[in-house]
């Protein structure tokens, strides 16, 4: 994600950012998102971020899950079934609508955070 030289991120765009390094094959939760966002408590925000964030930024949603590891969407729904699809494309094992966290969720290191992040 691009960023200029002094301008602040928007609440939004930290999340968009963290979002996009969320690597193939791993993912995360809303809540730790916010917190690597630097918005600690602010879950629920992650979702709304998501629903706004404009479609040319393609960002892997489907790789943000709840705390649990579980799809959020109503296991019913389409959308459930394409975030399920899309995470078995990239290899992640879903069972019921839910991952193993243990074998697949994105631990970034301090190096990486430091880094890669612009605010």
């Amino acid at each position: 994600m691009p960023h200029t030289q002094g301008a602040a991120l928007s609440p939004m765009a930290k999340i968009w950012h963290i979002v996009a390094m969320i690597p193939l094959g791993k993912v995360s939760s809303y809540g730790k998102v916010a917190d690597f966002a630097g918005l600690p408590g602010r879950a629920r925000y992650v979702s709304k971020a998501l629903k706004s964030a404009p479609e040319h930024l393609s960002l892997p949603w489907h790789r943000v899950l709840n705390s649990q590891g579980k799809i959020s969407f109503d296991k019913h729904s389409a959308s459930f079934q394409e975030q399920m699809e899309l995470l078995r494309l990239e290899g992640v094992t879903v069972n019921c609508g839910k991952v193993d966290l243990s074998e697949c969720e994105w631990q970034p290191d301090m190096a990486t955070l430091v880094m890669s992040i612009p605010f």
